[in-house]
């Protein structure tokens, strides 16, 4: 091997739901808009996760000529599938094709 040190991958913040607003008049059947906003952002993470699934997993079949190619890393690309769901997945692996410019 050689003197190079593993690479580094940023460390990402994971997202959250955003508080929904304060109604000024709250009617009888007000739906619990805490627990909708929860609902919406969970279907939002997941709907992110499968986009990313579709569009990453098929390039793992293909050699690493190519994707050095189209500027991914195959070892990125797994790193970014194993981050936990509240992470978006592309935005890190997009975070991590920009510190590997970098060094």
């Amino acid at each position: 091997m050689g003197n190079q040190s593993e690479f580094q991958r940023p460390q990402l913040s994971p997202d959250s739901p955003v508080k929904p607003p304060e109604l000024d008049l709250y009617m009888p059947a007000t739906p619990p808009l805490a627990f909708l906003e929860n609902v919406a952002f969970w279907l939002r993470i997941f709907r992110r996760r499968h986009h990313f699934r579709r569009l990453f997993v098929p390039l793992l079949r293909e050699e690493d000529r190519i994707l050095s190619d189209i500027g991914v890393n195959r070892s990125d690309i797994e790193w970014a599938l194993a981050l936990p769901l509240k992470i978006d997945a592309l935005k890190a692996l997009q975070a991590c094709r920009k510190a590997r410019e970098k060094s």
